[in-house]
């Protein structure tokens, strides 16, 4: 049997807030085919994408109140994915229903829970305070990559690519020898790395508006199966910020979040979110742009990485040090993915 790719008992983002509305949305969550809307009172629901009926997709039917019709023959059924109406008959089939899926807003995202209901605490959806926080500023998109979502995680644990993927905005030689610190826990790991008494790249110096040496921190926070947030920036030589006094550079928290959809597919969350210039629209505008186009070379690598890793099935990979944040990444994952393939299989043979 396949070994899974994700685990199920997790919350993942499935849209951003503004995408769901008092219209069908549609999407693919850990290979479950999803529909979004908003019920009356703007609470988000999430039902399977599929009738009771015939199994046409739902999105292509339309909203009745809290309930969603079947585009096909009529049929509605509300947030709890009971069937709350059927053409041509009075009394409604008992087992009429579709799968509903526990659902949340919060940080500006929309997350669902694909697997066991009864799990899902709403507790677990990571902490990511800055996002509606009024005294950060920003926003973010989403791209579909066609790589499976651990590539970009992998990119994401190990920033020294930056130095040649990103050479003409938030790369430079000096941070691929930089000496980095790497920590884990059962569901997290961490990477450290900072650069002192370098010059900025361009993207950095520009931020800062200083074109002297400056000191660079880059630190990566993972929480399992799929959330990222960097704590990055950078600050004049000396002036204390590796000590904790920041106040002098600009600092940023860019929010990472590779939903999968399928083994190969993943909808990937970015944004970037600054604590300085936050009543300026043209700065947002200006870093959202630069973040889309880092983002648009990192997802041009991944997707020829998935490419080649499906033409060479059997290549075995080996790790530098470098890829220390990927590997206890991986494990988290692999654990969570454990805890649900193996626990059951145990119980069964008792």
């Amino acid at each position: 049997m396949k070994t899974p790719t994700f685990p199920m008992n997790a919350w993942y983002v499935a849209a951003w807030d503004a995408e769901v509305g008092r219209s069908l949305l549609q999407r693919t969550v850990c290979n479950r085919k999803l529909v979004l809307y908003r019920k009356q009172d703007g609470t988000p629901a999430a039902l399977v994408n599929a009738c009771w009926h015939r199994l046409v997709p739902l999105s292509i039917g339309s909203l009745n109140g809290d309930s969603v019709r079947c585009g096909y023959h009529g049929l509605e059924f509300g947030a709890n994915g009971r069937c709350t109406h059927m053409p041509s008959q009075e009394t409604i089939n008992p087992s009429a229903a579709v799968r509903a899926f526990p659902v949340v807003e919060r940080h500006r995202f929309i997350w669902v829970w694909p697997g066991d209901p009864a799990l899902a605490d709403a507790a677990l959806i990571p902490p990511l305070p800055w996002a509606d926080d009024p005294e950060w500023a920003g926003d973010g998109r989403m791209t579909e990559v066609k790589a499976d979502y651990r590539l970009v995680i992998d990119n994401l644990m190990d920033l020294t690519h930056e130095t040649y993927v990103h050479s003409t905005s938030i790369g430079n030689a000096a941070l691929a020898e930089a000496p980095f610190d790497a920590f884990h826990g059962d569901r997290t790991a961490r990477v450290e790395r900072w650069v002192m008494n370098e010059e900025a790249p361009p993207f950095w110096a520009g931020q800062l508006g200083h074109a002297g040496k400056a000191d660079r921190w880059q630190i990566i926070n993972f929480l399992a199966p799929s959330t990222i947030y960097l704590e990055v920036g950078v600050a004049p030589a000396g002036t204390g910020a590796r000590d904790g006094d920041r106040s002098q550079g600009v600092d940023m928290r860019v929010i990472h979040i590779p939903t999968p959809s399928t083994d190969k597919t993943c909808y990937y969350f970015w944004s970037h979110l600054r604590n300085y210039r936050v009543h300026d629209q043209g700065a947002t505008r200006r870093v959202l742009d630069a973040g889309g186009g880092i983002l648009l070379e990192d997802e041009v690598v991944i997707e020829a990485q998935q490419r080649a890793i499906d033409e060479n099935p059997d290549h075995v990979f080996y790790n530098l040090n470098i890829d220390a944040g990927s590997m206890w990444a991986r494990r988290a994952i692999d654990t969570m993915i454990a805890a649900e393939t193996v626990a059951p299989l145990a119980v069964a043979a008792e």
